[in-house]
């Protein structure tokens, strides 16, 4: 681990301004970290040391002439490869995208860059974000910093993997925990913003009423800079929402003294570790000693919310990716003689396993004499767990449980079992389905020496309660500011 790659991206960015650092220096930094260790995390699938020097060159050039290049400037940050960017290939690590040149970047990147942020490359996945391991990625398995033979969490494993091993500032996507439940496994910070907070123009998709683009850091105080520029309306985007710009790292405080935090009986059930119910109870206990309220609450529809989610996405799924058809762009194969064939086998051999079964399950739910059985039902459901959350939030200003009921868990112990899989996402999927915004953030160790994430959700557009909810926790607590052992010599 290099010196700078310790210091967080506010402090980075207030020495390049300042100049006792210069961009180039801290990008080459990074770069000499990844090439150090990413051989063991396979975190990124691309990296743009070129392109990424020549801008961090121009930052340099700017604040040398007294300019200012923005609120990130000479920081670096990287994107899931779901992401689009004039930069490199925009795959969502599935070989029916393989070679995809997009022709524009997507608006999350644009104001990064307009910002001063150095794009350092892109970050592995679950292909398509269908996973929850990064084992379902045509590119490679990434593994997990605090120990390489477990899996970093995902979709967005790339990203969390590397906040941990790098630091800074790294994109995902959250569909149904894809920011949170990896950002548990690697002991960082990462934020899933409310529905339309962030605009999605220029993410492929994977369940349009479910995504949701966010950072991944390694403090609240990081998200809190990241999601001051990225979030804000989007005339490309007709679901960004027409709410207030917030300057969240301004808003972002200690004072915490008289919010409530509920706790929901439904989420602290059976299948939750003895160690992570125990790290949970200590983070609860140290809220309370800071002069937060805690008191019981119910999200009585919490059961359903798992299938209700496999349903929904499944279903989406289906529609987005009937697009990848071999004819407009991405694989298309050589092994046919008609065209029903090139369909069938452009996406036989384009798609991975995970996303077959799930567009077959989405094409199944939405079919003629299923749909109102199935879709139409989960869809109604939908609305009792949005309901249960509104109920909450008359009580309670945010909801604390864990991320995710199990630490990380060892490299193909789930693969041949899909449901087991889908069920480390039983506490994530929720907040998905109502449209609130939910944070991850370390709150300890397993005697393994496994992080444990503790998760708050809130109300609507209230990603600054959450944030400062966690920026408190970490002004008292060390649990974000421990690195991984993948570290160690290099």
């Amino acid at each position: 681990m290099t010196e700078n790659t310790s210091k967080s991206a506010v402090e980075i960015h207030n020495k390049i301004k300042e100049g006792s650092l210069t961009s180039v220096g801290v990008v080459q930094e990074v770069f000499q970290a990844i090439s150090n260790t990413d051989s063991k995390l396979e975190a990124f699938t691309e990296v743009y040391k070129e392109s990424a020097l020549e801008a961090a060159k121009k930052i340099d050039q700017q604040i040398a002439a007294g300019e200012d290049p923005g609120p990130l400037a000479g920081v670096p940050f990287s994107i899931k490869a779901n992401i689009c960017s004039q930069e490199g290939e925009t795959d969502a690590a599935s070989q029916i995208l393989k070679g995809f040149n997009s022709p524009y970047p997507a608006t999350v990147v644009n104001k990064l860059i307009e910002a001063g942020g150095v794009l350092i490359g892109k970050t592995n996945m679950d292909e398509f974000g269908m996973g929850s391991s990064t084992e379902n990625s045509s590119k490679s398995t990434t593994k997990n910093p605090w120990d390489t033979g477990c899996v970093p969490g995902g979709s967005s494993g790339g990203a969390a993997s590397a906040a941990s091993a790098y630091g800074y500032i790294h994109l995902g996507s959250d569909t149904g925990g894809s920011i949170r439940q990896p950002s548990s496994y690697c002991g960082v910070t990462g934020l899933k913003p409310t529905y339309g907070r962030v605009s999605r123009f220029g993410l492929l998709a994977f369940a349009s009423s479910l995504d949701q683009i966010g950072p991944i850091s390694r403090t609240a105080e990081e998200c809190a800079l990241a999601l001051s520029i990225i979030s804000g309306k989007d005339p490309r985007d007709s679901t960004s929402a027409e709410v207030p710009h917030e300057n969240y790292l301004e808003n972002l405080t200690t004072e915490i003294e008289g919010s409530t935090l509920g706790i929901p009986k439904e989420y602290f059930e059976e299948g939750i570790e003895p160690e992570v119910r125990q790290r949970i109870e200590e983070t609860i206990d140290q809220y309370r000693a800071l002069g937060v309220g805690i008191e019981e609450v119910s999200l009585p529809h919490t059961s359903y919310a798992n299938p209700t989610y496999v349903l929904i996405s499944a279903a989406e799924a289906s529609s987005n990716l009937s697009r990848y058809d071999g004819i407009h762009y991405g694989h298309r194969s050589d092994q046919s003689v008609d065209l029903e064939q090139l369909y069938s086998n452009s996406r036989g051999e384009g798609f991975g396993p995970e996303v077959k079964r799930r567009i077959l399950v989405g094409t199944f739910v939405l079919s003629s004499g299923y749909y109102d059985a199935f879709y139409r039902k989960a869809m109604k459901v939908r609305r009792l767990i949005r309901k249960d959350f509104e109920d909450v939030f008359k009580k309670v200003d945010a909801v604390i449980c864990p991320t995710s009921p199990v630490p990380a868990f060892p490299l193909g112990s789930r693969l041949d079992d899909p449901l087991k899989l889908y069920l480390v996402d039983i506490l994530t999927v929720s907040a998905n389905l109502a449209g609130i915004p939910g944070i991850s953030f370390p709150c300890g160790f397993t005697s393994a020496g496994l992080p444990v994430g503790t998760q708050l959700l809130g109300r609507p557009f209230e990603e600054s309660r959450l944030l400062s909810l966690v920026h408190a926790f970490q002004s008292q607590s060390d649990h974000h500011l421990r690195r991984p052992p993948v570290l160690e010599g290099s």
